[in-house]
């Protein structure tokens, strides 16, 4: 399985020829959805789901995401359908699990929406905005390491909380150059801690997962 990092909080999986994408949202330019076969939307917000990216996309496209989400996308071509927490699905050849059901709070006047989180072939797991412990082990995470909603102890909280052989910064391009190295030393430390392969992938990125 092929993991690429983009623009904050999307990244693209390939695997055996089929593409998934997650969070293919407002702050990612580059054509993430061409080729992909599914998608992937934790939530509303538009870092996380960009509407008209998604209707300009192939009417072949299967899209998995929660209700409010759902609402959003009347409209694109593709085949919209609602999965929550405990929902167990395949696309794209990926095996899916759903954990989760709650954006993590913000600010105080904002409604908190529905968030899920995904498991694909009980390896890579992408939270959304929340800090979901899922109730599985989880091979490699993508981590949120910037947001209004999140403190430094949560993060590191979370890693060791879910202790993943691999974790991936995720949820991070409001950082300024001086603040994705903060990001970056404050991984480190958790990988020697950890003796794990905890890190940053820059935008445009790769891994191999095995």
């Amino acid at each position: 399985m092929k993991l690429t990092k983009f623009g904050h909080a999307c990244v693209r999986l390939e695997k055996d020829g089929k593409v998934l994408v997650i969070d293919p949202g407002s702050f990612t330019t580059d054509p993430v959805l061409d080729g992909a076969d599914a998608v992937l939307i934790t939530h509303e917000h538009a870092d996380h789901v960009d509407v008209e990216k998604v209707r300009a996309a192939s009417p072949g496209l299967e899209i998995w995401t929660c209700e409010g989400v759902a609402a959003q996308l009347t409209e694109v071509p593709g085949k919209v359908q609602v999965v929550g927490h405990g929902d167990a699905f395949e696309t794209a050849g990926f095996q899916v699990r759903a954990f989760g059901e709650w954006h993590a709070a913000n600010h105080p006047d904002m409604p908190i929406v529905q968030n899920v989180g995904f498991l694909l072939d009980d390896e890579v797991f992408y939270p959304g905005d929340a800090l979901t412990v899922p109730q599985a082990e989880v091979g490699t995470l993508l981590v949120p390491t910037g947001a209004p909603w999140l403190r430094l102890s949560e993060m590191v909280e979370y890693l060791r909380t879910i202790r993943p052989a691999r974790a991936y910064s995720t949820h991070d391009i409001l950082y300024s150059e001086i603040g994705l190295g903060l990001v970056d030393n404050w991984l480190r430390l958790e990988a020697e801690r950890q003796g794990a392969d905890i890190r940053r992938l820059k935008i445009g990125e790769s891994t191999t997962l095995n």
